[in-house]
């Protein structure tokens, strides 16, 4: 199982951390020890003072694949969940201010949190799935996929060139703007529609 995701899929959140809208997608790799699911809590790590949560909706793959077209790739997965790219803000800064590698602000222990999947059904209108999150009953983000830049499809064709698809693997299709800082105590919860799929503490 791996963990794909897409960064700056939302132009407002590219704008707000002043980076280029891209043309393209951008895609980063989590391991599997990265996610966290079952709404265990999230242990906050020592290693950042600037820890920010980036809330979005994870879609999990059902069939192998490799290149697949885009017209096809609604078959390839079936199941959709909200999850949260935990980024050590200030670790990734300090990185890219000197043109390395930056996995270690993205891709740490538990760093990819995901709630209960549910199934996309044909009554799901994928081009218009709102979502948010909540840290200490407070809303802290909301999107919708009507703002990605790359839909779901162009996505799972899009990574399918580089990477074969396999069952189990998640994708995180980016986060709209809002994202911001946690702290010990906070406590997250994150929603599809109505649904509350996810909730948690950060300890």
């Amino acid at each position: 199982m791996k963990i794909i995701c897409v960064g700056r899929n939302y132009a407002d959140h590219a704008k707000e951390l002043q980076n280029e809208v891209p043309s393209e997608p951008v895609l980063f790799m989590k391991p599997k020890n990265a996610l966290l699911q079952n709404n265990h809590p999230f242990y906050h790590p020592e290693f950042t003072t600037n820890l920010h949560f980036e809330c979005e909706l994870v879609l999990r793959v059902c069939k192998n694949g490799k290149h697949i077209q885009e017209k096809f790739a609604d078959k390839y997965y079936d199941h959709i969940s909200v999850g949260i790219d935990f980024t050590a803000r200030d670790l990734q800064e300090k990185q890219k201010a000197k043109g390395l590698p930056w996995e270690i602000a993205k891709a740490f222990d538990n760093s990819a949190v995901v709630g209960k999947f549910i199934p996309i059904t044909p009554e799901m209108d994928k081009a218009d799935i709102n979502f948010c999150l909540y840290k200490n009953k407070q809303l802290a983000q909301a999107g919708n996929t009507k703002d990605l830049l790359f839909s779901f499809d162009f996505l799972v064709s899009y990574i399918s060139k580089f990477f074969t698809l396999n069952i189990g693997d998640l994708i995180f299709t980016g986060t709209p703007a809002g994202v911001g800082p946690v702290e010990i105590g906070d406590k997250m919860e994150a929603f599809i529609e109505d649904d509350s799929l996810l909730e948690f503490d950060i300890k």
